[in-house]
């Protein structure tokens, strides 16, 4: 049974406000960019400088939260992301647009961005026992999928309703931003709540050197396990939930509310699946299941622009996302648990960095892809993605940790 206390409670409400704004304006980010005027290599561009952006703001920030302060960090990236809904609601010009991008917190993918996801597991970790991690990673990564979920419905059904009412399609995008930058205030209220016990406790290795990023004794796994997620990651990029909208926008004229709706079983079945990761993983390990899992989600994904209808493509679409976040909570599992205590943050980051360098790259691409071939993205994210999961179980099958469960 899980232990919970206050600070648990509040990374969970935080975890889920952040994501269900994150799924809110995923639905309508790309359409609002569209609207705006802006073509599909823009968007790319502007996606690729988000994640750049989010790779510069959280090394700045999670290499030196144990240090500076993991509240204090966590508050610096809710007031960021605010920020960015702001000048998203308050401008249409493409140098300003590509400010907030950089500096800002916005996710055109529907999953996590930012400082938070790094500096929230650390916490998790510290709070929770060894024994306890991966079932805590599997609820915290289930209550994120639900929160996406009802995010993404939400989001697209007040699209269309308000288009509905009269607003003008522009409008009501901006609506849904404007959701999210309030989100983004509430956020830093939950965080403020936040006490001292999650804050860093000393390493079991107290004379081990410390450096400029955060780690020592892991330096080398690390290093190791964050260029197999940067690749990972560079092919999600292809197929950000902003993305995925738009193709079946384009390619069967779906509707805002639909997209929302899609979105929201997708999200669902996400959250299902990582919870059903953590009797798996006792079964047979966290490498095993990261990668037993993700492999057939992965060949689900190259068939999607593949099906001859939209009812078939929508099937086999959530048909992934019904296995695709299995590899999740077990990944993070087992990535706090090679690292000593005060690494944590500085590992979580630095892995999460990894990814969002990776992703960074891809998005720019697939825009430019869609005027060549719309379904392209997909096929080359679920074969870069399966060259991923070989490589990582060839380095890692043999892998023993003592805390893995």
């Amino acid at each position: 049974m899980l232990k919970i206390d206050k600070n648990i409670i509040l990374l969970f409400i935080a975890r889920t406000l952040r994501l269900f704004g994150y799924g809110f304006v995923s639905v309508v980010l790309a359409l609002y960019l569209s609207e705006s005027g802006f073509d599909g290599f823009f968007m790319g561009v502007l996606f690729s400088m988000t994640l750049v952006g989010d790779a510069g703001i959280s090394l700045l920030l999670t290499t030196t939260a144990d240090r500076f302060g993991r509240k204090r960090t966590l508050i610096i990236g809710a007031v960021l992301m605010m920020m960015a809904g702001v000048v998203f609601i308050m401008t249409r010009n493409p140098l300003l647009l590509f400010i907030a991008a950089v500096v800002g917190v916005i996710s055109p993918s529907g999953n996590e961005i930012g400082p938070f996801l790094p500096v929230e597991q650390a916490m998790l970790s510290q709070l929770a026992s060894k024994t306890e991690r991966t079932a805590l990673f599997a609820w915290y990564n289930l209550v994120g999928s639900f929160a996406t979920a009802f995010g993404a419905l939400a989001g697209g059904g007040l699209a269309t309703l308000l288009q509905h009412g009269g607003t003008s399609v522009l409008d009501s995008y901006r609506a849904v931003l404007c959701g999210y930058a309030i989100i983004g205030g509430i956020l830093a209220l939950v965080f403020s709540g936040l006490s001292r016990e999650c804050e860093t406790v000393a390493s079991v290795s107290p004379e081990a050197p410390r450096t400029l990023i955060g780690l020592h004794k892991s330096r080398g796994v690390i290093l190791k396990l964050s260029m197999l997620f940067s690749l990972d990651a560079f092919a999600g990029g292809f197929v950000l939930q902003s993305f995925i909208a738009y193709w079946f926008h384009v390619r069967y004229g779906t509707s805002e509310a639909v997209l929302g709706s899609i979105f929201f079983g997708a999200n669902l079945l996400a959250g299902v699946s990582a919870l059903l990761a953590v009797p798996l993983a006792k079964k047979i390990g966290l490498i095993r299941t990261m990668v037993f899992t993700h492999l057939p989600s992965n060949i689900l994904l190259i068939l999607v622009p593949l099906m001859p209808n939209y009812p078939l493509a929508i099937s086999v679409l959530l048909l992934r996302f019904s296995i695709s976040q299995m590899d999740v909570p077990t990944r993070q599992a087992y990535t706090m648990a090679v690292v000593e205590p005060d690494e944590r943050s500085a590992a979580a980051g630095i892995t999460g960095i990894a990814r969002s360098i990776g992703a960074s790259l891809s998005p720019a691409i697939a825009g430019a892809l869609f005027s060549v071939f719309l379904g392209s993205p997909f096929i080359i994210a679920g074969g870069l993605k399966i060259i991923y999961d070989l490589i990582l179980y060839r380095s890692f099958k043999k892998s023993h940790v003592s805390d893995e469960l």
